[in-house]
């Protein structure tokens, strides 16, 4: 959706000419039916404005430029990424800059010693990810669009991934930044050491801030040493609480498998309408195990006992590596393959205590019979992030509405689970009103009075998170 309100060509004009003054021709958008493209991220149900102007800059130095010409004439700032967040925290607001850093895309340092990599915000995950494979080095966070998706949004929304179970969530692996500030200056937080404690945390401060308190233009990376290849394990059960017995037990027994996932009966059906990937759909529940241990084979073993115990229907372990990244294919793809069932998606990002994922997973069923939907729900079982996936008709009233009816029932049930709204894809515009009933109003209280310290006119990123 998205509001019609224009830009008047004298102002438009203006801050252009404005803009042009420290950036090249090449890194200035203006022609609207160019800038419109803009205009969004990947998230349904969430308005988008009308930029004025889209900004590509390749410098620090250039990004300074644009805040500063911003602060000068009181223009809103929306930065960007690859735009496929799924919250409405990339859409444009009427007016606004928006600010690409896409072209920002080097890998500035990589450190076998310090075990860290310093890039830019606009390299995408995969590319970093497969830059220091070949130093022997692993950066965990995988997002399921790592192929797309880059590190200064993956900071910006606090992405996960698959391998969060194991590795931990990408705040943990941000260890310094340099940010351009709301009027251009530039501010470095962090450090590139293995500890260090001098002063507030600023640098945790930023991520997950969605671009609202300042622009990364500059991230250190901690890596970790490169584990083997993984092997993985797929588990059929006859019901998704038998599935989520099945992860209680494997956490309680004190398992770390690198990567622990769920697919309900729904969504491996639609991954293999999408995909032909043969998954068995005589399943209600599907989990995926993986171990990058040095002998695999044995604590998949152990875990698929527990498995069986919980009452899997069949444990299979994959042979080797081909088989066991065609598994994890398969899970990349299940958002992907939910949208192709009715065209639109809204795809919650409810995380719970892992004690409470059966719970969850009953009630989508819940709620799908009540509003007479297609709801297919895939998950970072380990780490108890789900991901509910609303199918719908966008251009069907009255399906919508229901879709939209549906995904706040799901949020309203974790939260009395005792979870989160967002366990990796953000706030933006999709999740404002249920961030304030999360923390409540004293959180929102202090939340705003940070964001004044670091953006006291209000410019960036305005109408996200609250």
């Amino acid at each position: 959706m998205s509001r019609t309100t224009t830009v008047p060509d004298e102002a438009r004009g203006s801050l252009t000419d404005r803009l042009l003054a420290g950036l090249p021709a090449d890194a200035v958008l203006s022609d609207p039916d160019v800038t419109v493209s803009y205009a969004n991220d990947m998230a349904s149900f969430c308005p988008s404005g009308v930029p004025a102007v889209v900004v590509l800059p390749r410098t620090v130095e250039e990004v300074q430029h644009v805040m500063r010409t911003a602060t000068e004439l009181r223009v809103p700032v929306v930065p960007q990424g690859a735009r496929t967040g799924l919250s409405g925290a990339a859409n444009a607001s009427d007016g606004c800059i928006v600010l690409s850093l896409t072209r920002m895309d080097r890998i500035l340092e990589i450190n076998p010693v310090d075990r860290i990599a310093v890039v830019e915000p606009g390299v995408v995950n995969a590319v970093l990810s497969r830059a220091v494979g070949e130093y022997g080095l692993y950066y965990p966070p995988d997002p399921s669009s790592w192929e797309m998706c880059t590190i200064g949004g993956n900071i910006g929304t606090a992405s996960g991934g698959l391998c969060c179970v194991k590795y931990g969530v990408t705040a943990e692996y941000v260890l310094g930044l340099d940010v351009v500030l709301a009027d251009g200056r530039l501010m470095s937080t962090g450090r590139r050491t293995a500890k260090g404690v001098a002063g507030y945390d600023l640098t945790r401060l930023f991520v997950g801030s969605e671009g609202s308190l300042g622009i990364v233009v500059r991230a250190v990376l901690g890596l970790r040493p490169k584990p083997p290849q993984p092997l993985v394990l797929a588990a059929e059960f006859a019901s998704v609480t038998a599935a989520c017995d099945a992860v209680c037990r494997i956490m309680a027994e004190g398992h770390v498998p690198s990567l622990l996932e769920l697919m309900d009966r729904t969504t491996v059906k639609a991954v293999n309408d999408f995909a032909h990937m043969g998954l068995p759909e005589s399943t209600e529940a599907l989990l995926l195990a993986a171990y990058d241990t040095p002998d695999p084979a044995a604590d998949l073993a152990a875990l698929g006992a527990l498995c069986e115990a919980a009452g899997a229907t069949q444990v299979v372990p994959a042979d080797d590596a081909a088989e066991s990244e065609m598994l994890l294919q398969a899970r990349r793809l299940s958002l992907t393959a939910l949208e192709a069932v009715k065209g639109t998606t809204m795809i919650d990002d409810v995380c719970v205590p892992r004690s409470r994922l059966g719970e969850l997973l009953q009630g989508v069923e819940r709620i799908a019979e009540k509003y007479r939907l297609t709801i297919g729900v895939c998950a970072h079982a380990g780490d108890g992030n789900t991901h509910p996936t609303v199918c719908f008709d966008a251009r069907d009233p009255d399906e919508s509405r229901r879709a939209r009816e549906s995904f706040d029932e799901i949020m309203a049930l974790g939260l009395r689970l005792g979870g989160t709204i967002t366990g990796e894809h953000g706030v933006g515009v999709l999740k404002k009103e249920w961030l304030a009933r999360e923390i409540g109003p004293v959180g929102i209280e202090m939340q705003r009075a940070i964001k004044k310290v670091f953006d006291p006119l209000g410019i960036l990123n305005p109408g996200k998170l609250f």
